[in-house]
């Protein structure tokens, strides 16, 4: 099967970053799914990986954690899905990922793709649908309920792919008040556009630009990016009580500033449940079914904001560019397999 991978990590820059190569084709086992691939889309997670982490000696590491397809094939114990079922789904690090024409997943992870969109459009939303729920219902333990509320939730760096639908996702589910940041006049048309209440610049202190739109303090911050140089201003803006949610990887941070308010601190990493295989890792499956609920009617809109041509390694080089690059807004989405 055509795959996009490399051994050894680089600069995406280098003609060995990623390349176009031949896998043999995996076997559906146990409660595999085996994916025919149609779509993929493009995340932080997967620029990370290919800087930091090379393949095994020999081996080649193949990238993605997003992909829309067909189960061309299913193991013995799968219960959820059957040959020729369109799905969506985000993957499991700890496994080959989507650049491949044929991937195998855990069907526990895995949901009905939204019939009303194309493969495209539907892969840009998997891994960040999930990350946004989790982190919103989860770990925030805020209410899927649109009666209006005290609730005011600021999303920092509100205009990228954890955004975009964490933006709608608290909008349209939630009676809280959401704030996002943004800080180019697109990504901030971007933010409104997608049902933020109030959309403030992450470049200017965060306590002074909340009092321009009449808000002291906020109840809940998601910081989606940079949280490090944004974590001094976070604690000031915050209300006693408060809960703080993250998902990058800052440099450190001194939490002990978020004592004296009696703030709580909560993690998000989408892959755990996969990484671990918990007891509970089916929510994921019941999360992206319900996703694809709302998207069909009309309630939560796809976040695929540029269409970057077959999935081959030159155009996943750009996508990486992009990405890297900071400046992208929404998703970036390949489609079909060169050749």
């Amino acid at each position: 099967m055509k795959a996009i991978a490399y051994q050894n990590a680089h600069p995406i820059a280098d003609e060995n970053g990623l390349q176009d190569v031949v896998l043999p084709e995996p076997v559906a086992t146990g409660r595999d799914l085996l994916v025919e691939v149609k779509a993929i889309s493009v995340n932080p997670v997967d620029t990370k990986v290919r800087a930091n982490a090379s393949a095994e000696a020999g081996g080649w590491k193949v990238l993605g954690w997003d992909a829309t397809g067909v189960v061309r094939a299913a193991g013995p114990d799968v219960t959820q899905f059957k040959v020729g079922d369109r799905v969506w789904y985000a993957g499991d690090i700890t496994r080959p990922g989507t650049n491949a024409e044929l991937h195998l997943v855990d069907e526990r992870i895995v949901g009905h793709m939204p019939a009303s969109l194309d493969f495209a459009q539907a892969a840009a939303l998997p891994l960040t649908s999930i990350t946004a729920w989790e982190m919103l219902f989860d770990r925030l333990r805020l209410k899927a309920d649109t009666t209006p509320t005290n609730e005011r939730l600021l999303i920092i760096g509100a205009s990228g792919g954890v955004g975009s639908i964490m933006t709608q996702l608290a909008r349209r589910l939630t009676g809280a008040t959401v704030i996002g940041t943004a800080s180019r006049p697109e990504t901030e048309a971007w933010v409104r556009e997608l049902g933020a209440h109030h959309v403030i610049n992450h470049t200017r202190p965060l306590a002074e630009e909340l009092k321009r739109i009449g808000i002291d303090q906020v109840t809940h911050v998601v910081s989606l990016t940079k949280t490090d140089q944004h974590f001094p201003h976070i604690v000031e803006a915050i209300a006693p009580q408060g809960k703080f949610g993250l998902i990058d990887d800052p440099e450190p941070i001194d939490v002990r500033l978020l004592k004296r308010k009696s703030v709580s601190l909560h993690w998000e990493l989408m892959f755990t449940r996969s990484m671990f295989g918990t007891e509970d890792m089916i929510a994921q499956h019941r999360l992206l079914d319900e996703m694809a609920r709302l998207v069909d009617a009309g309630t939560i809109r796809s976040t695929a904001a540029e269409h970057f041509g077959s999935i081959n390694a030159a155009n996943l080089k750009r996508a990486h560019a992009l990405l890297e690059s900071g400046k992208a807004r929404g998703k970036i989405v390949l489609e079909g397999f060169t050749g």
